[in-house]
């Protein structure tokens, strides 16, 4: 329990989708500081001892539960939330900390070259997140976060959890981690917040569609800016945002033409390529593995008519 906290909001307090119709689960004032128990994106259907069968029967109406809503008072349409990340603490599975990354059909950069389902549960220390063991000779370092946090939309009705928006939704942006802080655009009274979507690790990209996905209890604390009019969310680090894995440098693969998703796709195909010929790995286990811990970045966009997009692999998984 956060000691430091004036409300929790608890695993059951969840909902599928942003609705600005749904009963907020709690109204706070701003100031507030709170804890939230987060469920994983599969809400549950994954555990532990699933198996790849299991990817394959996932009920895409139960992915990516936020926990919420919660009502801010005072908060209107222009103003903006205020969101500092105080902490994050794995829920721990038969003592440990726990995780799954997969391979889901249909879902991901490369879903056309990657069919079939796949599967992988990490395992990790709740209390040092010392990184995780991937098979026999990588460990994946950790950075928890969480992937989905929003307010709600102001047009009427059920919208998909799935697609980012201008009020924030799953972005997936990694560096939304302990010390950061986020601002969200407000279109209705209350706000209407939630957040979801916890993981261990992921990568720039998230590129097979799935990190190190885990339940995490996630601290956060709520302002207000009266009439901020933001068009989209924007967000500060405390600090550096890519210590835990640049000690060791990278392998880099780049994909080159005039196309920003042609040039991603084939940076990450040339880099599961390289792994695969490097460390013998299976094609959709280097693809998994890269989704946990690799970085696309864009490289250069000026120099018309092609483009650069670079995949960086850290070499601290390896060695």
């Amino acid at each position: 329990m956060c000691k430091a906290c004036n409300y929790t909001i608890h695993a059951a307090q969840h909902h599928f989708g942003w609705d600005n119709a749904l009963v907020p689960a709690e109204r706070v004032a701003p100031g507030s500081t709170i804890l939230f128990k987060c469920h994983d994106s599969s809400a549950g259907q994954l555990g532990p001892h699933s198996t790849v069968a299991d990817v394959a029967v996932l009920d895409f109406g139960k992915i990516n539960p936020v926990s919420g809503p919660v009502y801010i008072e005072g908060a209107e349409p222009g103003d903006a939330l205020k969101i500092t990340f105080e902490g994050f603490a794995p829920q721990p599975r038969e003592g440990r900390g726990w995780g799954w990354t997969a391979n889901i059909p249909g879902f991901g950069l490369l879903a056309d070259q990657f069919t079939d389902p796949a599967l992988i549960n990490w395992s990790f220390d709740p209390a040092t997140l010392t990184p995780a063991m991937w098979s026999k000779e990588g460990r994946v370092p950790l950075k928890p976060f969480t992937g989905t946090i929003g307010n709600a939309l102001a047009e009427p009705g059920l919208h998909s959890v799935v697609p980012p928006r201008r009020v924030g939704g799953n972005m997936d942006i990694r560096d939304l981690a302990t010390g950061s802080t986020l601002w969200l655009p407000v279109e209705v009274a209350g706000a209407l917040f939630s957040v979801g979507d916890t993981h261990a690790a992921q990568g720039d990209g998230e590129i097979c569609g799935t990190a190190i996905e885990s339940p995490m209890d996630v601290t956060l604390t709520f302002d207000l800016v009266k009439g901020a009019n933001l068009p989209r969310p924007r967000f500060e680090t405390p600090g550096p945002v890519t210590r835990h894995l640049d000690a060791k440098g990278y392998e880099v693969t780049t994909g080159i033409g005039p196309d920003l998703m042609s040039a991603a796709r084939d940076a990450v195909s040339y880099m599961v390529d390289h792994l695969c010929a490097t460390r013998g790995m299976a094609a959709v286990e280097a693809y998994m593995l890269a989704s946990t811990c690799g970085d696309l970045r864009i490289s250069e966009i000026v120099d018309m008519p092609n483009w650069v997009v670079s995949f960086y692999f850290p070499r601290a998984v390896f060695e």
